[in-house]
């Protein structure tokens, strides 16, 4: 795991020149590699390669990077891991590669030198990030992995392209500050993070999962897809036919034992996060069933009620006879984080679990240098509650006549969703939903509304993000488009397949990526193996969801190792109280960024709109937080990038 950055298009500045540039926007990222440092130039073709190491595999010199391959036509500066190295390794070893070392660098590096850069890609189970200058055809390839679990920047002029593993080189490559952009930042107060391609300046770019991106000498370039998610649904169902239950189980836990053990290899120490989730607790019981000695296991949790699942993951940890450490949250931790998330996250970046992904990533690097995660299981077995809730109340709503869902619309707002929360204390804890009646007020909205609508509603922290924004026409993509894929079968599973194409990369692993990176922590996501994905896609939906219970067949595989009664609750998600701390011990830091006067000099945002929210979340009329924190998160960002 590392940071890489570089640039090539402009020939004729010295070595020296080029090496001290690129040396700087290398050390921008230095907490991504803290071990060691490089840098590769060829100045008459003007291009230039940085790398700075965290070291985990082969922690000597052998892994140093740039590295060359052994003909010394190819250079490689590499951000991930390839988890089966080993057998690639053996497959060059036949066709006569001789390793100097044993780091996965150099298997990646010597693969693309016999296959070619797509073929290797496709050869490969890991997370990758990596820039290939081959000297001969005075190319340079910008490459990144099927799922977007490592993050790439570019920016190409049209006479220079520049990038890097964060925003930061980029901009220590730049004359000037480029503009904004303002229809991602439209995206962004959407969504709470800007999709890939775009990002926060105009003319920067984030490649997307899956991609090859080649530029030439000229400035030429061409993109090609190695992976994508329409082949490898289309490839999974192809002759697909009825399994039963047990040997899906049995297969599903197999390949994640493989998923799982292939990530545990490190020559560095190594532990998991453990939320007491259906997702983490399934790694840790898999990396607990492979390992001799006790795993370390990593949690957080609040003092809030509705927020603490430390309580849970502690069961679990005892349960499986992990070596646990756990740190409780307060208000003063998030307060000592939030100054920090704008450098950490480049771009205006809102999803509020940021704080607790930090706080356990830094409680983990203490102890470890590497740490599984759970992330991905539910875009693949269908666990989040929108799945459930749009498959079974699309359903049951279109059904239902167009007066009478309005009436239940008007109804279900006639008291405050405090007041519903309070309510729902008469539901039993075993079926009652976490924020009730947040959750009911969304229902609200949706009901009068085509599926395609309520799901993009479902994901929206603005709905009409018009209402807060000044300028800027906000970009398509897959959730605007109306027409299904005839491969994808139901609501849910275009849910899933949205999910996976935005969220997934431009929310989860964003966050865990820069989180993790930001104390030189390696996070490594099992559940995201190719292999798995693929199998995952091949299921049919009652293997997902069965009788209301999401992720069906992956609990089964967790129920070989854990008791059921330690898992089945209602899902809780990885929240924070951000609503109660907005009120609270936050309200001073929320004032000053959301005062008129703050609001105004941005010139982004629409003063009353923001206002109003605030009032009203400050009385307890609504709970506001998801957008507001949107707005204090641009900002707060603002404050730092812009005002210097």
């Amino acid at each position: 795991m590392c940071g890489i950055a570089g640039f090539f298009g402009r020939p004729g500045a010295s070595t020296e020149t080029s090496e001290a540039r690129v040396r700087a926007m290398s050390d921008t990222i230095a907490h991504r590699g803290p071990d060691s440092h490089g840098t590769w130039v060829d100045a008459p073709a003007g291009v230039a390669l940085g790398h700075r190491r965290l070291a985990i595999v082969d922690l000597s010199a052998t892994g140093h990077q740039p590295m060359h391959s052994a003909s010394g036509r190819y250079v490689l500066t590499y951000n991930g891991e390839i988890y089966n190295a080993d057998v690639i390794r053996k497959e060059l070893g036949g066709a006569g590669y001789v390793m100097r070392g044993s780091s996965d660098t150099e298997v990646l590096l010597n693969a693309c030198a016999e296959w070619g850069v797509e073929a290797a890609c496709q050869r490969m189970i890991g997370m990758f990030a990596f820039a290939l200058w081959d000297r001969e055809l005075q190319t340079l390839s910008l490459v990144r992995d099927r799922l977007g679990i490592k993050p790439l920047y570019y920016a190409h002029d049209g006479n220079e392209l520049v990038f890097g593993s964060e925003l930061k080189p980029l901009m220590r490559a730049f004359k000037q500050t480029p503009a904004l952009d303002a229809g991602a930042l439209r995206a962004f107060m959407r969504h709470g993070y800007i999709p890939a391609p775009y990002s926060v300046f105009e003319g920067v770019r984030k490649l997307k999962p899956g991609m090859i991106l080649t530029f030439d000498a000229a400035g030429n370039s061409t993109e090609t897809a190695f992976w994508t998610l329409d082949d490898a649904i289309r490839t999974a169902r192809e002759g697909r036919g009825p399994v039963d239950d047990a040997s899906r189980i049995e297969q599903l836990h197999d390949l994640l034992l493989d998923a799982v053990g292939r990530r545990m290899v490190a020559d560095v120490p190594l532990g998991a996060f453990l939320s007491g989730g259906v997702d983490s607790s399934t790694v840790v019981a898999l990396m607990q069933a492979q390992s001799s000695r006790p795993v370390k296991t990593f949690s957080i949790g609040f003092s809030e009620s509705g927020y603490d699942e430390a309580q849970h993951a502690s069961a679990v940890a005892r349960h499986l006879g992990t070596d646990h450490t756990e740190l409780y949250v307060e208000p003063k931790h998030a307060f000592d984080v939030i100054p920090n998330l704008a450098q950490m996250y480049d771009e205006p970046f809102a999803d509020s679990s940021q704080l607790p992904t930090f706080l356990v990533s830094e409680l983990t690097r203490k102890h470890v240098t590497v740490s599984l995660s759970g992330d991905g299981g539910d875009e693949l077995f269908a666990g989040y509650n929108r799945y459930t809730m749009g498959g079974s109340l699309l359903g049951a709503i279109g059904r239902v006549p167009m007066p009478a869902r309005r009436l239940a619309a008007w109804g279900a707002r006639r008291l405050s969703p405090r007041t519903w929360t309070r309510l729902s204390r008469l539901i039993p804890a075993s079926h009652r939903p976490p924020q009730f009646g947040n959750k009911l007020y969304k229902l609200a909205d949706f009901v009068t509304c085509s599926p395609h609508t309520v799901y993009r509603r479902l994901v929206s922290q603005w709905d009409d993000p018009s209402e807060v924004m000044l300028s800027g026409t906000e970009p398509g993509g897959v959730l605007w488009d109306d027409a299904r894929p005839a491969w994808l079968k139901g609501e849910v599973e275009w849910m899933q397949y949205a999910d996976t194409l935005t969220y997934l990369p431009d929310d989860i692993l964003t966050k865990v990526d820069r989180a993790s990176m930001a104390v030189a922590l390696e996070a490594r996501v099992p559940l995201l193996d190719h292999r798995v994905v693929e199998f995952a896609w091949a299921l049919p939906m009652h293997q997902k969801i069965r009788n209301g219970q999401t992720k069906w067949l992956l609990r089964e595989v967790l129920h070989k190792h854990v008791p059921r009664a330690l898992i089945e609750r209602p899902k809780m998600g990885f929240g924070v109280p951000i609503d109660h701390w907005l009120r609270g011990p936050l309200r001073d830091w929320a004032e000053a960024l959301l005062s008129p006067s703050a609001l105004a000099n941005s010139g982004l945002l629409n003063v009353a709109t923001v206002r109003n929210r605030w009032q009203e979340h400050l009385s307890g009329g609504r709970d506001w937080h998801y957008p507001l924190w949107n707005v204090l998160m641009l900002q707060a960002w603002r404050e730092q990038w812009m005002t210097a």
